[in-house]
């Protein structure tokens, strides 16, 4: 058995269209398993970044906010990312990171909503910080907090409901929610969708446009290979741009920036979502992260993914003892995300043994073993050998270790 889905593994990665762009990311023989936490780096950003230092800083310096180009960074970089979530030029702004932009978002899309409607929903299994954050911004905004299974919101939406937050894939299992279906629920209602698409941009196709999301928030270091702590985006449609009210109205995404008067009035479009002064060496290092996706098409990303998600099941199902772990990730290709979650009881020693051997997936306590499957740069020999070590690693820990 190991043989054969070693030699299908090798077949696949021949045919895989997608194989070449491996070389273009800084990577050894470590199986790497861990890209929706945060994306290998692409091997020609240090010279990029190296150049932002040394000439743009060092030898330029304040000129560059012109001759370099660093004062339009934010929608320039936003036009380049529009592409991969289906979202039209001049929509998408970058800058601050996740959670300031999920703030801006729902504050500014329940002053969008207007008055009469007082609940916002939020996704009951969102990543922690979204709940946070809009629970502070129903404070300020006296709205109140419905928190909800994704699936359930359809069939909860009323005329009370300004709008819902939910993310796009479920950070731990991988579920991928229905967007076009909770939008149109939502704009049924005369409700807006914002929408989360931290683990889904740059993975799958996400079609911001084409469903009418009215707002979006995601962040860039994860399938997009920004870096660490690269800055996130946010999202507004086109037809809210005149309406959108942030509550963080920032000298940067003033009418007249450098006028410095007292009173604010807001820029036009997109830019609206600025604050204040953006960080430059992450900014430009994430423009060049982007140059990856030269070429590529979402879709056969997405092909890929499914593809290598489905083998690495397959393979898990060989090598894994039986019983010892369980996928919690959906098997329907509709409901399911780039990454495979596994519960395990032994997850943590489970997890460390797999990093120390070679395969770096990530663990989410108390009991889940997460591996992401990023296909610019992952194959499907990598699949067979993350599920191959992980049965080894299963019979050498006993259960209840």
């Amino acid at each position: 058995m190991s043989d054969d889905l070693r030699e299908r593994a090798s077949r696949l990665d021949t045919t895989d269209e997608l194989a070449k762009h491996r070389e273009r990311f800084a990577l050894d023989d470590t199986v790497y398993l861990d890209g929706n936490s945060l994306g290998a780096l692409p091997a020609h950003v240090p010279d990029r970044v190296a150049d932002v230092v040394r000439r743009q800083w060092g030898e330029l310096r304040i000129r560059s906010w012109d001759e370099s180009g660093w004062w339009t960074a934010p929608e320039r970089i936003g036009d380049r990312i529009a592409p991969l979530v289906g979202a039209a030029e001049g929509t998408i702004v970058v800058g601050d990171s996740t959670s300031v932009n999920v703030f801006k978002a729902v504050v500014a899309g329940a002053r969008l909503a207007g008055p009469g409607r007082g609940e916002i929903i939020v996704d009951a299994t969102t990543f922690p910080t979204d709940g946070y954050i809009a629970e502070s911004a129903a404070r300020l905004t006296g709205h109140r907090i419905v928190p909800l299974d994704p699936v359930d919101i359809p069939g909860a939406v009323t005329g009370r409901t300004a709008l819902a937050l939910v993310n796009h894939v479920d950070f731990r299992t991988g579920r991928l929610q229905d967007l076009p279906g909770i939008t149109a629920a939502l704009h049924a209602a005369g409700a807006l969708a914002v929408w989360d698409l931290c683990h889904s941009a740059g993975a799958l196709p996400v079609g911001l446009a084409a469903h009418g999301v009215d707002l979006a928030v995601g962040c860039t270091y994860k399938y997009l290979n920004g870096g660490p702590g690269s800055p996130a985006y946010l999202f507004v449609a086109e037809r809210h741009q005149e309406r959108f009210d942030s509550p963080l109205p920032g000298w940067n995404s003033h009418e007249d920036p450098f006028g410095m008067t007292p009173g604010y009035r807001a820029a036009d479009g997109a830019v609206r979502g600025r604050v204040g002064t953006p960080d430059i060496l992450s900014m430009l290092a994430l423009e060049a992260a982007l140059d990856v996706w030269d070429g590529v098409r979402i879709e056969d990303v997405r092909a890929k993914s499914l593809a290598l998600s489905d083998f690495f099941l397959e393979c898990v199902r060989a090598y894994a003892p039986e019983g010892r772990v369980v996928s919690i990730t959906p098997d329907a290709h509709a409901e399911r995300g780039s990454q495979v979650a596994l519960s395990c009881a032994e997850a943590p020693a489970v997890m460390a043994e797999l990093i120390r051997r070679g395969v770096v997936g990530d663990l989410r306590r108390p009991d889940v073993l997460r591996f992401g499957f990023t296909p610019l740069y992952v194959g499907f020999a990598d699949a067979e050998r993350a599920a191959r070590v992980l049965g080894e690693v299963l019979r050498e820990i006993p259960p209840g270790a």
